[in-house]
Protein backbone atom coordinates (compact mmCIF):
# COMPACT_ATOMS: atom_id res chain seq x y z
CA UNK A 1 0.00 0.00 0.00
CA UNK A 2 1.40 3.39 -1.00
CA UNK A 3 1.03 5.99 1.73
CA UNK A 4 -0.67 9.22 0.72
CA UNK A 5 1.72 12.15 0.86
CA UNK A 6 1.38 15.78 -0.20
CA UNK A 7 4.25 15.62 -2.68
CA UNK A 8 2.72 12.72 -4.60
CA UNK A 9 -0.67 14.41 -4.64
CA UNK A 10 0.92 17.62 -5.88
CA UNK A 11 2.58 15.79 -8.78
CA UNK A 12 -0.70 14.14 -9.75
CA UNK A 13 -2.61 17.39 -9.65
CA UNK A 14 0.10 19.09 -11.70
CA UNK A 15 -0.17 16.37 -14.34
CA UNK A 16 -3.95 16.75 -14.51
CA UNK A 17 -4.22 20.55 -14.15
CA UNK A 18 -3.95 21.44 -17.89
CA UNK A 19 -6.83 19.04 -18.64
CA UNK A 20 -9.01 20.46 -15.85
CA UNK A 21 -8.32 24.04 -16.97
CA UNK A 22 -9.18 23.27 -20.60
CA UNK A 23 -12.48 21.69 -19.57
CA UNK A 24 -13.39 24.81 -17.59
CA UNK A 25 -12.80 27.06 -20.63
CA UNK A 26 -12.68 24.95 -23.83
CA UNK A 27 -12.98 27.92 -26.19
CA UNK A 28 -9.81 29.56 -24.87
CA UNK A 29 -8.00 26.24 -24.67
CA UNK A 30 -8.87 25.40 -28.27
CA UNK A 31 -7.72 28.79 -29.52
CA UNK A 32 -4.34 28.28 -27.84
CA UNK A 33 -4.02 24.72 -29.19
CA UNK A 34 -4.77 25.94 -32.71
CA UNK A 35 -2.08 28.62 -32.54
CA UNK A 36 0.45 26.09 -31.24
CA UNK A 37 -0.44 23.62 -34.00
CA UNK A 38 -0.17 26.30 -36.68
CA UNK A 39 3.38 27.14 -35.58
CA UNK A 40 4.27 23.52 -36.26
CA UNK A 41 2.37 23.32 -39.52
CA UNK A 42 4.19 26.46 -40.76
CA UNK A 43 7.42 24.49 -40.58
CA UNK A 44 6.15 21.88 -43.07
CA UNK A 45 5.63 22.06 -46.82
CA UNK A 46 1.98 21.07 -46.38
CA UNK A 47 1.40 23.85 -43.87
CA UNK A 48 3.11 26.47 -46.00
CA UNK A 49 0.92 25.44 -48.93
CA UNK A 50 -2.10 26.56 -46.90
CA UNK A 51 -0.50 29.68 -45.39
CA UNK A 52 -0.29 28.35 -41.83
CA UNK A 53 1.78 31.30 -40.59
CA UNK A 54 -0.85 33.78 -41.81
CA UNK A 55 -3.83 32.29 -39.95
CA UNK A 56 -5.17 34.18 -36.95
CA UNK A 57 -8.58 32.66 -36.27
CA UNK A 58 -10.63 29.48 -36.44
CA UNK A 59 -12.49 30.92 -39.44
CA UNK A 60 -9.18 31.54 -41.27
CA UNK A 61 -8.11 27.98 -40.50
CA UNK A 62 -11.30 26.54 -41.97
CA UNK A 63 -11.03 28.70 -45.08
CA UNK A 64 -7.38 27.79 -45.67
CA UNK A 65 -7.02 24.13 -44.70
CA UNK A 66 -9.27 21.47 -46.25
CA UNK A 67 -10.85 18.65 -44.27
CA UNK A 68 -8.86 15.51 -45.09
CA UNK A 69 -9.58 11.79 -44.74
CA UNK A 70 -6.84 9.16 -44.54
CA UNK A 71 -7.43 8.35 -48.21
CA UNK A 72 -6.69 11.97 -49.11
CA UNK A 73 -3.63 12.08 -46.87
CA UNK A 74 -2.36 8.72 -48.11
CA UNK A 75 -0.28 9.99 -51.08
CA UNK A 76 1.44 12.51 -48.78
CA UNK A 77 2.10 9.85 -46.13
CA UNK A 78 3.64 7.63 -48.81
CA UNK A 79 6.06 10.42 -49.69
CA UNK A 80 6.97 10.85 -46.01
CA UNK A 81 7.63 7.09 -45.83
CA UNK A 82 9.91 7.47 -48.84
CA UNK A 83 11.99 10.05 -46.97
CA UNK A 84 10.33 13.41 -47.70
CA UNK A 85 9.68 14.00 -43.99
CA UNK A 86 9.50 17.80 -44.30
CA UNK A 87 6.34 17.47 -46.37
CA UNK A 88 4.23 16.82 -43.26
CA UNK A 89 6.59 16.72 -40.28
CA UNK A 90 8.68 19.39 -38.57
CA UNK A 91 10.54 16.71 -36.58
CA UNK A 92 12.13 13.50 -37.74
CA UNK A 93 9.81 10.49 -37.24
CA UNK A 94 10.77 8.15 -34.42
CA UNK A 95 8.58 5.34 -35.71
CA UNK A 96 5.20 4.49 -37.19
CA UNK A 97 1.92 3.37 -35.67
CA UNK A 98 -0.33 1.04 -37.66
CA UNK A 99 -4.01 0.29 -37.29
CA UNK A 100 -5.70 -3.05 -36.77
CA UNK A 101 -8.41 -1.91 -39.20
CA UNK A 102 -7.80 -1.52 -42.91
CA UNK A 103 -8.03 1.09 -45.61
CA UNK A 104 -8.12 -0.41 -49.10
CA UNK A 105 -7.07 -3.75 -47.53
CA UNK A 106 -3.93 -2.20 -46.01
CA UNK A 107 -3.27 -0.94 -42.47
CA UNK A 108 -3.11 2.80 -41.96
CA UNK A 109 0.41 4.05 -41.25
CA UNK A 110 0.70 7.12 -39.03
CA UNK A 111 4.15 8.65 -38.35
CA UNK A 112 5.11 9.38 -34.74
CA UNK A 113 7.37 12.23 -33.66
CA UNK A 114 8.69 13.15 -30.22
CA UNK A 115 5.97 15.79 -29.80
CA UNK A 116 3.31 13.25 -30.74
CA UNK A 117 4.71 10.64 -28.36
CA UNK A 118 4.86 13.13 -25.49
CA UNK A 119 1.16 13.84 -26.03
CA UNK A 120 0.34 10.12 -25.80
CA UNK A 121 1.22 10.26 -22.10
CA UNK A 122 -2.28 11.68 -21.60
CA UNK A 123 -3.47 8.06 -21.91
CA UNK A 124 -2.64 7.82 -18.21
CA UNK A 125 -5.09 10.56 -17.24
CA UNK A 126 -8.06 8.28 -16.61
CA UNK A 127 -6.18 6.19 -14.07
CA UNK A 128 -4.31 9.07 -12.42
CA UNK A 129 -7.48 11.16 -12.20
CA UNK A 130 -9.15 8.25 -10.41
CA UNK A 131 -6.28 8.07 -7.93
CA UNK A 132 -6.29 11.83 -7.35
CA UNK A 133 -10.06 11.99 -6.82
CA UNK A 134 -10.36 8.90 -4.58
CA UNK A 135 -6.95 9.19 -2.85
CA UNK A 136 -6.61 5.45 -3.49
CA UNK A 137 -2.83 5.49 -3.79
CA UNK A 138 -2.72 1.75 -3.22
CA UNK A 139 -3.54 1.35 -6.91
CA UNK A 140 -0.10 2.72 -7.78
CA UNK A 141 1.59 0.01 -5.72
CA UNK A 142 0.20 -2.68 -7.99
CA UNK A 143 0.73 -3.85 -11.55
CA UNK A 144 -0.96 -3.00 -14.85
CA UNK A 145 -1.99 -6.21 -16.65
CA UNK A 146 -0.70 -5.57 -20.17
CA UNK A 147 -2.84 -7.30 -22.81
CA UNK A 148 -1.91 -5.12 -25.78
CA UNK A 149 -0.74 -5.73 -29.32
CA UNK A 150 3.03 -5.51 -30.02
CA UNK A 151 4.55 -2.06 -30.24
CA UNK A 152 7.07 -3.40 -32.78
CA UNK A 153 5.94 -5.55 -35.69
CA UNK A 154 8.56 -4.77 -38.30
CA UNK A 155 10.67 -2.11 -39.93
CA UNK A 156 10.22 0.16 -42.92
CA UNK A 157 12.73 2.20 -44.89
CA UNK A 158 12.18 5.97 -44.74
CA UNK A 159 14.71 7.49 -47.10
CA UNK A 160 18.07 6.39 -45.73
CA UNK A 161 16.66 5.50 -42.30
CA UNK A 162 15.03 2.31 -41.11
CA UNK A 163 12.20 2.82 -38.61
CA UNK A 164 10.12 0.45 -36.50
CA UNK A 165 6.35 0.20 -36.82
CA UNK A 166 3.81 -1.38 -34.51
CA UNK A 167 0.30 -1.17 -33.10
CA UNK A 168 -0.79 1.99 -31.34
CA UNK A 169 -2.13 0.22 -28.23
CA UNK A 170 1.30 -1.29 -27.56
CA UNK A 171 3.02 2.00 -28.30
CA UNK A 172 0.78 3.77 -25.79
CA UNK A 173 1.75 1.31 -23.06
CA UNK A 174 5.46 1.53 -23.85
CA UNK A 175 5.53 5.30 -23.44
CA UNK A 176 2.85 5.74 -20.78
CA UNK A 177 4.64 3.18 -18.60
CA UNK A 178 7.72 5.42 -18.52
CA UNK A 179 5.68 8.46 -17.52
CA UNK A 180 3.41 7.02 -14.81
CA UNK A 181 4.28 5.37 -11.49
CA UNK A 182 2.66 1.98 -12.14
CA UNK A 183 4.48 -1.05 -13.61
CA UNK A 184 3.14 -2.91 -16.64
CA UNK A 185 3.53 -6.69 -16.92
CA UNK A 186 4.32 -8.35 -19.19
CA UNK A 187 6.62 -5.57 -20.34
CA UNK A 188 5.97 -4.33 -23.84
CA UNK A 189 9.37 -5.70 -24.85
CA UNK A 190 8.31 -9.18 -23.72
CA UNK A 191 5.12 -8.92 -25.77
CA UNK A 192 7.06 -7.62 -28.77
CA UNK A 193 9.38 -10.66 -28.59
CA UNK A 194 6.40 -12.96 -29.32
CA UNK A 195 5.88 -11.35 -32.74
CA UNK A 196 3.08 -9.45 -34.39
CA UNK A 197 0.67 -12.20 -35.37
CA UNK A 198 -3.10 -11.80 -34.94
CA UNK A 199 -4.24 -15.44 -34.97
CA UNK A 200 -5.91 -17.19 -32.02
CA UNK A 201 -2.65 -19.04 -31.33
CA UNK A 202 -0.75 -15.74 -31.23
CA UNK A 203 -3.18 -14.37 -28.67
CA UNK A 204 -3.08 -17.54 -26.59
CA UNK A 205 0.70 -17.20 -26.36
CA UNK A 206 0.34 -13.57 -25.24
CA UNK A 207 -2.33 -14.51 -22.73
CA UNK A 208 -0.20 -17.30 -21.29
CA UNK A 209 2.71 -14.88 -21.00
CA UNK A 210 0.45 -12.43 -19.15
CA UNK A 211 -0.78 -15.16 -16.82
CA UNK A 212 2.70 -16.43 -15.99
CA UNK A 213 4.08 -12.94 -15.40
CA UNK A 214 1.15 -11.71 -13.31
CA UNK A 215 -0.34 -14.71 -11.50
CA UNK A 216 1.63 -13.96 -8.33
CA UNK A 217 1.50 -10.16 -8.69
CA UNK A 218 -0.84 -7.57 -7.20
CA UNK A 219 -2.73 -6.60 -10.37
CA UNK A 220 -4.68 -3.40 -9.65
CA UNK A 221 -5.10 -2.04 -13.19
CA UNK A 222 -6.12 -3.54 -16.53
CA UNK A 223 -5.55 -1.23 -19.48
CA UNK A 224 -6.00 -1.67 -23.21
CA UNK A 225 -8.64 -2.86 -25.66
CA UNK A 226 -12.02 -3.88 -24.19
CA UNK A 227 -12.65 -6.98 -26.37
CA UNK A 228 -9.13 -8.24 -25.60
CA UNK A 229 -9.73 -7.89 -21.85
CA UNK A 230 -12.88 -9.99 -22.23
CA UNK A 231 -11.09 -12.56 -24.40
CA UNK A 232 -8.28 -12.91 -21.86
CA UNK A 233 -10.78 -13.56 -19.05
CA UNK A 234 -12.47 -16.31 -21.07
CA UNK A 235 -9.08 -17.81 -21.96
CA UNK A 236 -8.11 -17.87 -18.29
CA UNK A 237 -11.33 -19.67 -17.39
CA UNK A 238 -10.96 -22.18 -20.22
CA UNK A 239 -7.25 -22.87 -19.71
CA UNK A 240 -6.84 -22.55 -15.95
CA UNK A 241 -10.38 -22.80 -14.57
CA UNK A 242 -10.42 -19.34 -12.98
CA UNK A 243 -11.56 -15.83 -13.80
CA UNK A 244 -9.32 -12.79 -13.18
CA UNK A 245 -11.42 -11.81 -10.11
CA UNK A 246 -10.31 -15.07 -8.47
CA UNK A 247 -6.65 -14.14 -8.92
CA UNK A 248 -6.56 -10.40 -8.35
CA UNK A 249 -8.43 -7.52 -6.76
CA UNK A 250 -8.54 -5.26 -9.81
CA UNK A 251 -9.38 -1.69 -8.86
CA UNK A 252 -9.82 -0.13 -12.30
CA UNK A 253 -10.08 -1.08 -15.98
CA UNK A 254 -9.09 1.69 -18.41
CA UNK A 255 -10.26 0.39 -21.78
CA UNK A 256 -10.86 1.67 -25.29
CA UNK A 257 -11.13 0.76 -28.98
CA UNK A 258 -14.89 0.06 -29.21
CA UNK A 259 -18.17 1.84 -28.58
CA UNK A 260 -20.37 0.81 -25.66
CA UNK A 261 -17.68 -0.05 -23.09
CA UNK A 262 -19.73 1.36 -20.20
CA UNK A 263 -22.96 -0.20 -21.40
CA UNK A 264 -22.70 -3.23 -23.69
CA UNK A 265 -19.36 -4.54 -22.37
CA UNK A 266 -19.64 -3.51 -18.71
CA UNK A 267 -21.75 -6.42 -17.34
CA UNK A 268 -19.38 -9.09 -18.66
CA UNK A 269 -16.27 -7.16 -17.63
CA UNK A 270 -17.52 -6.84 -14.06
CA UNK A 271 -18.44 -10.51 -14.03
CA UNK A 272 -14.90 -11.40 -15.13
CA UNK A 273 -12.87 -8.88 -13.12
CA UNK A 274 -15.08 -8.29 -10.08
CA UNK A 275 -18.07 -6.11 -9.27
CA UNK A 276 -15.81 -3.68 -7.37
CA UNK A 277 -13.65 -2.98 -10.41
CA UNK A 278 -14.24 0.55 -11.74
CA UNK A 279 -14.48 1.00 -15.51
CA UNK A 280 -12.99 4.11 -17.12
CA UNK A 281 -13.35 4.50 -20.88
CA UNK A 282 -10.52 5.77 -23.07
CA UNK A 283 -11.26 7.36 -26.44
CA UNK A 284 -8.28 7.17 -28.72
CA UNK A 285 -7.05 5.90 -32.06
CA UNK A 286 -3.81 5.30 -33.90
CA UNK A 287 -3.77 9.02 -34.64
CA UNK A 288 -3.87 10.14 -30.99
CA UNK A 289 -5.42 9.85 -27.53
CA UNK A 290 -8.37 12.23 -27.65
CA UNK A 291 -10.25 11.82 -24.37
CA UNK A 292 -10.92 9.74 -21.31
CA UNK A 293 -13.61 9.18 -18.72
CA UNK A 294 -13.30 11.54 -15.78
CA UNK A 295 -15.78 10.23 -13.20
CA UNK A 296 -18.75 7.92 -12.68
CA UNK A 297 -20.62 9.51 -15.59
CA UNK A 298 -20.28 6.99 -18.39
CA UNK A 299 -18.78 9.14 -21.11
CA UNK A 300 -15.36 10.58 -21.90
CA UNK A 301 -14.11 14.15 -21.68
CA UNK A 302 -11.94 15.58 -24.49
CA UNK A 303 -8.29 16.56 -24.16
CA UNK A 304 -9.05 20.15 -25.14
CA UNK A 305 -5.55 21.20 -24.10
CA UNK A 306 -3.81 18.93 -26.62
CA UNK A 307 -5.89 18.55 -29.79
CA UNK A 308 -8.12 20.83 -31.86
CA UNK A 309 -11.61 19.38 -32.23
CA UNK A 310 -14.28 20.15 -34.82
CA UNK A 311 -17.38 18.23 -35.91
CA UNK A 312 -19.39 18.13 -39.10
CA UNK A 313 -23.07 17.99 -38.26
CA UNK A 314 -26.10 18.86 -40.33
CA UNK A 315 -23.84 19.77 -43.25
CA UNK A 316 -22.05 22.43 -41.19
CA UNK A 317 -18.81 22.57 -39.23
CA UNK A 318 -18.65 23.65 -35.61
CA UNK A 319 -16.39 23.22 -32.62
CA UNK A 320 -16.82 20.02 -30.62
CA UNK A 321 -17.52 22.01 -27.45
CA UNK A 322 -20.33 23.85 -29.26
CA UNK A 323 -22.38 20.68 -29.77
CA UNK A 324 -25.75 20.46 -28.05
CA UNK A 325 -26.79 17.48 -25.89
CA UNK A 326 -28.20 14.73 -28.12
CA UNK A 327 -26.45 16.03 -31.25
CA UNK A 328 -24.32 13.71 -33.41
CA UNK A 329 -21.42 14.75 -35.59
CA UNK A 330 -18.44 13.43 -37.56
CA UNK A 331 -15.22 14.20 -35.69
CA UNK A 332 -12.52 16.30 -37.35
CA UNK A 333 -9.36 16.47 -35.23
CA UNK A 334 -6.12 18.38 -35.74
CA UNK A 335 -2.95 16.79 -34.32
CA UNK A 336 0.70 17.87 -34.62
CA UNK A 337 0.90 15.67 -37.71
CA UNK A 338 -2.58 15.73 -39.28
CA UNK A 339 -4.43 19.00 -39.91
CA UNK A 340 -8.25 18.83 -40.01
CA UNK A 341 -8.33 15.05 -40.13
CA UNK A 342 -11.77 13.48 -40.52
CA UNK A 343 -11.17 10.38 -38.50
CA UNK A 344 -14.37 8.55 -39.46
CA UNK A 345 -16.04 8.40 -36.03
CA UNK A 346 -19.51 9.61 -35.04
CA UNK A 347 -19.50 11.55 -31.77
CA UNK A 348 -22.60 12.12 -29.62
CA UNK A 349 -22.76 15.04 -27.21
CA UNK A 350 -24.23 14.84 -23.73
CA UNK A 351 -24.26 17.53 -21.06
CA UNK A 352 -20.94 19.42 -21.19
CA UNK A 353 -18.20 18.28 -21.10
CA UNK A 354 -19.27 14.67 -21.82
CA UNK A 355 -19.20 12.79 -25.15
CA UNK A 356 -19.37 9.29 -26.52
CA UNK A 357 -18.07 7.81 -29.74
CA UNK A 358 -21.05 5.80 -30.93
CA UNK A 359 -19.40 4.09 -33.91
CA UNK A 360 -17.94 4.56 -37.35
CA UNK A 361 -19.27 7.03 -39.87
CA UNK A 362 -22.18 5.15 -41.45
CA UNK A 363 -25.83 6.12 -41.91
CA UNK A 364 -26.99 3.32 -39.64
CA UNK A 365 -24.67 4.15 -36.71
CA UNK A 366 -27.10 6.50 -34.87
CA UNK A 367 -29.93 3.98 -35.30
CA UNK A 368 -27.75 1.13 -34.07
CA UNK A 369 -26.69 3.23 -31.08
CA UNK A 370 -30.28 4.00 -30.10
CA UNK A 371 -31.29 0.36 -30.43
CA UNK A 372 -28.33 -0.81 -28.32
CA UNK A 373 -29.14 1.78 -25.65
CA UNK A 374 -32.75 0.63 -25.59
CA UNK A 375 -31.86 -3.07 -25.54
CA UNK A 376 -29.36 -2.61 -22.69
CA UNK A 377 -31.84 -0.46 -20.73
CA UNK A 378 -29.46 2.50 -20.70
CA UNK A 379 -31.48 4.92 -22.86
CA UNK A 380 -28.69 7.47 -23.05
CA UNK A 381 -28.11 7.69 -19.31
CA UNK A 382 -24.83 9.05 -18.04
Amino acid sequence: MIEVNPEMLKRLEGFLAPWYQSIADPASAQQKVLQDLLKGYARTAYGRLYNADGIASVEDYRRSFPVMTYEKYYPLIQKVMEGDTGLMLYEEPLGWAITRGTTKNEPKFIPMTQTDIDMRLCAGRAMLNYVASTRDFGLLGGVNLNLNFPSVVGKIKAGERELEYGYSSGIYVKYVSTGTPIRSLPTQEEIDALGGGKTLNDWERRFELAYEKCKNENVTLVGGVAPTASLFARHLKSKHGIYPKELWKVKILTLGSVAGINTRYAPALRDYYGSEAVIREIYGATEGMFGQQMDVKRAWVPNYDLFFFEVITGGKTKMLHEMKPGENGSLVVSTPILARYRIGDIIRAFEPPYFRCIGRENWWTPLNYLWTEFASLNLGRL
